[in-house]
């Protein structure tokens, strides 16, 4: 079943859930998320940053969509961190259902306007629009962000939304992309969350959800987050799998011998997400 973003995060909004938004990267990550979700009846985000479908081409998006349509669990299509208007485009004649317009390392009223211009263009065509407000930290990840942490500004926030119109907002709260190294703790900024969710009433995203603790990512789902994007966490359980597996077995090229235990190493990380963000079973809701 396919989704757009707004759609399938107002159900959980009404029974208290979040849905994880997984960054694949290949065909085989494709296959692990979308056979796991459908095992734990889970709704699901699948994400693909223009940097991704850069590399895996357009044509791709037909095949994630074929998953989305055939699936028995709601499937959101999303493209995540798009900088421009082209990006958005792209997504939207590709297909996507949602698309991330992050304009947030630019001035504040540059941020409204370009992000109001994607508003107009998506809505007309149904599909849904996250924004950015804040920064998010960069432990090295291919998906970047800030080298200082802005936190999102609660009075700022209301009025953003106010005038853009947007469908989802990812907000700052001490995130960053990437995994993070031994010398440093991630924390999220609760009392933040807290005072946004008073204040807004939209599905709140957070950003660099791999490595944060279970705990406080298990609590930010009371106070607003719907949604939760997860890259680093899957690609590094992916590759180390095959990076294993091909050096114990140099003489291997088989596909179906190389990629499956890759795969269940996803499999194992998306159930752990989706435990946390109370989704197992929810795929009844709708």
């Amino acid at each position: 079943m396919l989704y757009t973003m707004k759609d399938l995060l107002e159900v959980g909004k009404k029974h208290q859930f979040a849905v994880p938004a997984f960054n694949i990267c290949s065909f085989d990550m494709l296959k692990a998320v979308m056979e796991q979700v459908e095992e734990s009846n889970a709704p699901v985000i699948i994400e693909i940053h223009p940097d991704e479908i850069a590399y895996l081409g357009d044509n791709f998006v037909a095949t994630v969509r074929e998953y989305a349509l055939r699936s028995k669990v709601p499937v959101v299509i999303h493209m995540d961190h798009g900088a421009t208007i082209q990006d958005v485009m792209r997504a939207i004649r590709n297909g996507y259902t949602s698309v991330m317009i992050d304009a947030s390392r630019a001035s504040y009223e540059d941020n409204i306007a370009l992000t109001k211009e994607v508003v107009s263009l998506a809505h007309k065509v149904g599909v849904s629009v996250e924004a950015e407000l804040g920064t998010i930290g960069n432990n090295g990840s291919a998906e970047g962000g800030a080298d200082t942490i802005v936190y999102t500004d609660p009075d700022q926030a209301e009025d953003f939304v106010k005038r853009t119109g947007i469908d989802t907002l990812a907000v700052a709260i001490g995130t960053a992309h990437g995994l993070y190294p031994k010398d440093k703790k991630p924390e999220l900024n609760m009392p933040l969350l807290k005072e946004l969710n008073k204040r807004l009433d939209i599905p709140f995203v957070l950003h660099g959800g791999s490595g944060n603790p279970d705990k406080e990512v298990g609590e930010s789902v009371q106070y607003g987050v719907r949604k939760v994007n997860l890259s680093s966490d899957l690609k590094s359980v992916f590759f180390e799998e095959i990076r294993q597996v091909l050096t114990k077995n140099p003489g291997m090229y088989e596909p179906n011998q190389v990629y499956p235990s890759a795969n269940e190493k996803v499999k194992e990380v998306v159930r752990h997400k989706l435990n946390i963000l109370n989704t197992v079973g929810q795929a009844d809701k709708y």
